[in-house]
Protein backbone atom coordinates (compact mmCIF):
# COMPACT_ATOMS: atom_id res chain seq x y z
CA UNK A 1 0.00 0.00 0.00
CA UNK A 2 1.40 3.38 -0.98
CA UNK A 3 -0.17 5.33 1.88
CA UNK A 4 1.43 5.41 5.29
CA UNK A 5 0.02 5.32 8.78
CA UNK A 6 0.30 8.53 10.77
CA UNK A 7 -0.17 9.32 14.44
CA UNK A 8 -2.81 12.01 14.83
CA UNK A 9 -1.86 13.00 18.38
CA UNK A 10 -4.59 15.68 18.56
CA UNK A 11 -7.27 13.01 18.07
CA UNK A 12 -5.38 10.18 19.84
CA UNK A 13 -5.55 7.85 16.91
CA UNK A 14 -3.50 6.26 14.18
CA UNK A 15 -4.85 7.01 10.71
CA UNK A 16 -4.53 5.53 7.24
CA UNK A 17 -5.95 7.25 4.15
CA UNK A 18 -7.25 4.91 1.47
CA UNK A 19 -8.48 6.97 -1.46
CA UNK A 20 -11.06 9.35 -0.02
CA UNK A 21 -11.74 7.04 2.95
CA UNK A 22 -10.07 6.96 6.37
CA UNK A 23 -9.34 3.96 8.57
CA UNK A 24 -8.28 4.68 12.13
CA UNK A 25 -7.36 3.11 15.46
CA UNK A 26 -8.15 5.07 18.62
CA UNK A 27 -5.71 4.87 21.50
CA UNK A 28 -5.06 5.99 25.05
CA UNK A 29 -1.60 6.67 26.40
CA UNK A 30 -0.24 5.44 29.70
CA UNK A 31 3.24 6.21 31.03
CA UNK A 32 4.55 2.92 29.63
CA UNK A 33 2.20 1.83 26.84
CA UNK A 34 -0.22 2.72 24.06
CA UNK A 35 -3.62 1.09 24.55
CA UNK A 36 -5.34 0.65 21.19
CA UNK A 37 -9.00 0.81 22.16
CA UNK A 38 -10.89 0.64 18.85
CA UNK A 39 -10.13 -0.02 15.20
CA UNK A 40 -12.48 1.35 12.54
CA UNK A 41 -12.43 0.60 8.84
CA UNK A 42 -15.08 2.08 6.54
CA UNK A 43 -17.57 -0.57 5.43
CA UNK A 44 -16.55 -0.13 1.78
CA UNK A 45 -12.94 -1.05 2.62
CA UNK A 46 -13.55 -4.11 4.77
CA UNK A 47 -12.15 -7.45 3.72
CA UNK A 48 -9.16 -5.92 1.90
CA UNK A 49 -6.54 -6.04 4.66
CA UNK A 50 -6.77 -2.33 5.39
CA UNK A 51 -7.18 -2.76 9.16
CA UNK A 52 -4.16 -5.08 9.23
CA UNK A 53 -2.10 -2.52 7.31
CA UNK A 54 -3.27 0.15 9.78
CA UNK A 55 -2.27 -1.88 12.84
CA UNK A 56 1.05 -2.91 11.28
CA UNK A 57 1.85 0.76 10.68
CA UNK A 58 0.71 1.72 14.19
CA UNK A 59 2.94 -0.96 15.70
CA UNK A 60 5.86 0.28 13.61
CA UNK A 61 5.33 3.79 15.03
CA UNK A 62 5.02 2.42 18.57
CA UNK A 63 8.23 0.41 18.11
CA UNK A 64 10.05 3.47 16.75
CA UNK A 65 9.00 5.44 19.85
CA UNK A 66 10.28 2.68 22.15
CA UNK A 67 6.87 2.15 23.72
CA UNK A 68 4.78 -0.97 24.36
CA UNK A 69 1.25 -1.75 23.22
CA UNK A 70 -1.84 -3.07 24.98
CA UNK A 71 -4.51 -4.66 22.79
CA UNK A 72 -7.73 -3.03 23.96
CA UNK A 73 -9.87 -4.19 21.03
CA UNK A 74 -10.56 -7.58 19.54
CA UNK A 75 -9.00 -6.83 16.17
CA UNK A 76 -5.65 -5.94 17.73
CA UNK A 77 -5.77 -9.07 19.92
CA UNK A 78 -6.33 -11.18 16.80
CA UNK A 79 -3.64 -9.32 14.84
CA UNK A 80 -1.05 -9.89 17.57
CA UNK A 81 -2.01 -13.58 17.79
CA UNK A 82 -1.33 -13.92 14.05
CA UNK A 83 1.92 -11.92 14.14
CA UNK A 84 4.22 -13.33 16.82
CA UNK A 85 7.06 -11.22 15.41
CA UNK A 86 5.44 -8.27 17.21
CA UNK A 87 5.21 -10.03 20.59
CA UNK A 88 8.09 -7.95 21.95
CA UNK A 89 5.84 -4.88 21.80
CA UNK A 90 3.14 -6.30 24.05
CA UNK A 91 3.05 -4.74 27.51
Amino acid sequence: MAASVRDNKDRSRFELDVGSELAFANYRLTPSAVIITHTETPRTLRGRGIASELIKGALDLIRRDGTKVVAGCGFVVDYLDKHPEDADLVA
